[in-house]
């Protein structure tokens, strides 16, 4: 501790005195400048998120560097379409659509010389690189992918219709029910990259 007083505040680097002082992680603040740096929002020890030197409440922490995409949703399971742009994260521009090619989607169409062939590319899948999806064989790298946004598909997040194969964002956002109560609301999943 400093000869003449306490700490330095980790916010407005004024002496903090033991009245006042709030310790997070190794550092002490004022009460009053315990704040969000983004939201302004009062902290304490169980809303706080440390990232460097900044200090964020949960939510705006989770904006900004929590996971992104389908299935890391806050609040009731809905969707929402917050970017986080106010936070100044940029999104790159999704990749250009590449339908599916084979214009008959039938099983007995798609085979030919005893290997199933990529709806998407129209080329011959083999054993090492197939993933099934949507009843057809895939390219498990370069086209088992979202038909609208270009993200990479699992099993567990695919969704098809009329052979095309989309993440569950945007066939949800395309597809699904529209209206009240559906998840277009505030608080919910953002669909990002």
């Amino acid at each position: 501790m400093p000869l003449g007083g306490g700490n330095k505040c980790g916010r407005c680097q004024k002496t903090v005195y033991f009245a006042e002082e709030v310790l997070c992680d190794g550092r002490s603040f004022h009460k009053s400048c315990f704040l969000c740096m983004v939201c302004g929002k009062s902290l304490d020890s169980t809303t706080v998120a440390v990232h460097m030197d900044e200090v964020y409440c949960k939510s705006c922490y989770g904006k900004k560097y929590g996971p992104k995409g389908y299935g890391y949703g806050q609040g009731a399971g809905t969707l929402s379409m917050d970017k986080g742009e106010s936070l100044g994260i940029t999104h790159a521009a999704p990749g250009p659509h590449h339908p599916t090619t084979n214009p008959n989607p039938s099983r007995m169409a798609q085979k030919f010389g005893g290997s199933d062939k990529c709806p998407r590319c129209g080329k011959s899948v083999y054993a090492a690189e197939k993933v099934i999806g949507a009843g057809s064989a895939w390219h498990k790298n370069g086209c088992f992918r979202c038909a609208i946004c270009g993200k990479g598909l699992e099993s567990t997040t695919l969704a098809d219709k009329d052979g095309e194969i989309y993440c569950k964002g945007c066939y949800a956002k395309n597809f699904g029910p529209k209206g009240f109560g559906y998840g277009q609301g505030g608080g919910a999943l953002a669909h990002t990259q």
